[in-house]
């Protein structure tokens, strides 16, 4: 089985920074591309970034380019989101996901729900205003 696990979600100031985490349960993950959605109340989840397999190419939403990073850390099997310039309206839960085969992803952009299979519980981002 496949475990991913979010941790590094917080309340934050209007303007402030915060950096997610997510840990992964085997090595193999290391050869998929990831991707970070998140899903704020009342809203459908919606995809923010991804990464290749092996950290060559990163894509964002138009909503977060320029102020959210993702990289990730393969000797540590885990994947990172950096927040900036956070706004009240990235509040959300923001989950981790994974896709079902190695390499998928690889040659087009993954930025729909149904491109992932293994998702990690969320943790939950909250910026006042």
């Amino acid at each position: 089985q496949v475990q991913l696990v979010e941790t590094g979600g917080g309340l934050v100031n209007d303007g402030g920074s915060l950096t997610l985490s997510c840990a992964t349960s085997r090595r193999s993950i290391n050869l998929h591309a990831m991707g970070w959605f998140r899903q704020a109340s009342g809203r459908e989840r919606e995809f923010v970034g991804a990464i290749s397999w092996d950290g060559a190419t990163t894509y964002y939403a138009d909503s977060v380019k320029g102020r959210f990073t993702v990289s990730r850390d393969n000797a540590k099997n885990t994947v990172y989101l950096q927040m900036h310039s956070l706004k009240p309206e990235d509040t959300a839960i923001y989950y981790c996901a994974g896709p079902e085969m190695a390499y998928y992803c690889s040659v087009i952009e993954c930025r729909k729900i149904g491109d992932y299979t293994y998702w990690g519980q969320g943790t939950q981002v909250t910026v006042s205003a």
